[in-house]
């Protein structure tokens, strides 16, 4: 049986919302930016600034937009769970971050060990060399960045499309852990168990990977 009917468009004012959405999605409108003002994005879109004020009151419900009186309204997160998340008590106290951090990428690196392909090994070893490096340098912005890559590049070895939307949707909680817990000089147990992760899962040790990557976690959570 086959249902059959009008197809109704979106009200505006979701459309709108939408391709505000798209806008912060595709980094157009990235994270920590202020977007433009009502007057500007209702002459641009062509729409009552009545319908843009309701999009944007849309979005900021969800987490995505953070308006601030006498300010404006930024950009708080790229998708919905990250945007309830960073607005949340939760996302400030780091332990369950952490706790979930490990769930994700034991998960990750046990799935890696048994698909990473040689490219994806490749890509660990270039962002713990990046990581190194900006340790050596004392640069904290490139060594964050360097580890969030490392991190993601665990789940993306993994092979599982699911597994890495998921960790890419509490991304910016993962993120802020990581920059919340860099400290100079680095934990030698920290860092060689990203090493171990590597060499867990170049050598397709599933145990290995897991282990390695809750014993990360451990000392990340010792050296807080």
């Amino acid at each position: 049986m086959s249902l059959r009917g009008p197809v109704r468009q979106a009200p505006l004012v979701m459309q709108v919302a939408e391709q505000f959405r798209t806008l912060i999605r595709s980094g157009s409108w990235p994270v920590g930016q202020k977007i433009p003002g009502e007057h500007q994005l209702a002459e641009e879109l062509g729409v009552s600034r009545g319908t843009v004020r309701e999009a944007l009151r849309a979005l900021s419900v969800t987490g995505l937009l953070d308006p601030r009186i006498g300010d404006g309204t930024y950009v708080r997160a790229t998708d919905e769970i990250t945007g309830v998340l960073v607005r949340d008590e939760v996302a400030a106290a780091l332990t369950p971050v952490l706790d979930v951090r490990a769930g994700l990428e034991a998960a990750a690196a046990r799935l890696a060990a048994r698909h990473a392909t040689p490219g994806a090994v490749a890509d660990l070893d270039a962002a713990l060399a990046a990581r190194a490096a900006a340790h050596e340098a004392r640069d904290r912005a490139g060594y964050v960045a360097a580890d969030a890559d490392f991190h993601r590049g665990v789940v993306v070895a993994s092979g599982n499309p699911l597994l890495l939307r998921l960790y890419d949707a509490v991304a910016g909680a993962i993120h802020q852990s990581i920059e919340d817990t860099a400290v100079f000089p680095e934990d030698p147990a920290v860092r060689d168990a990203h090493a171990a992760i590597v060499q867990a899962i170049r050598d397709r040790d599933a145990d290995g990977a897991v282990a390695a990557s809750y014993r990360l976690i451990d000392g990340v959570k010792g050296s807080m």
